[in-house]
């Protein structure tokens, strides 16, 4: 939550500075820094009490996905990373397919609709109280030229967009289709 962790940035920090929103669980940390479900559940809950909405990053990798385990994988990612169903704090979910994250790979629609599906099941299930107002994010690959598709799909309620963003006229298609959306 607080205290001097050289590298590391506190919740605290970031709401301190204006911040609303913090992005926890993303891939990279999670390989690159062994993060568990369990501990970004912790940073999710630390986020929540600082006052900022955790964006709870979720997804497979494609070795899981060609498996057949994506929706094993994703359904245990929700369960052990969020945050208790008995808080009413609200957070969001980003389902980034490891896979799709930088390398222009995109799920089919049909496979972000079938997670998208499984997320927002999974969240009436677990968070019925905020199960319809919790966003879905996608992300992975996200670019002005498949924005609209994919913005098309239930449950997709916007997009995590990682390198695009630094590319005016992509990102400037993206939020025209989630403007369009």
């Amino acid at each position: 939550e607080k205290g001097a962790y050289t590298g590391d940035i506190s919740a605290q920090m970031l709401a301190e500075l204006g911040a609303t929103h913090v992005i926890v669980g993303h891939s990279e940390r999670r390989t690159g820094h062994g993060e568990s479900n369990a501990t970004v559940c912790a940073k999710a809950r630390a986020a929540q009490k600082a006052g900022l909405i955790p964006i709870i990053c979720i997804g497979e990798t494609l070795e899981e996905r060609k498996a057949g385990a994506a929706q094993h994988v994703i359904k245990e990612q929700l369960d052990d990373s969020l945050p208790e169903a008995s808080d009413s704090t609200p957070f969001v979910v980003a389902y980034e397919p490891i896979w799709a994250i930088g390398t222009g790979m995109v799920p089919r629609l049909e496979e972000i609709d079938e997670i998208h599906q499984l997320c927002r099941s999974e969240l009436r299930r677990s968070h019925p109280m905020l199960a319809d107002e919790t966003p879905l994010l996608y992300g992975g690959s996200v670019k002005g030229s498949n924005a609209a598709e994919i913005f098309s799909v239930a449950d997709v309620d916007g997009a995590l967009v990682g390198g695009a963003s630094l590319k005016s006229d992509d990102f400037l298609g993206i939020i025209t289709a989630a403007m369009n959306a």
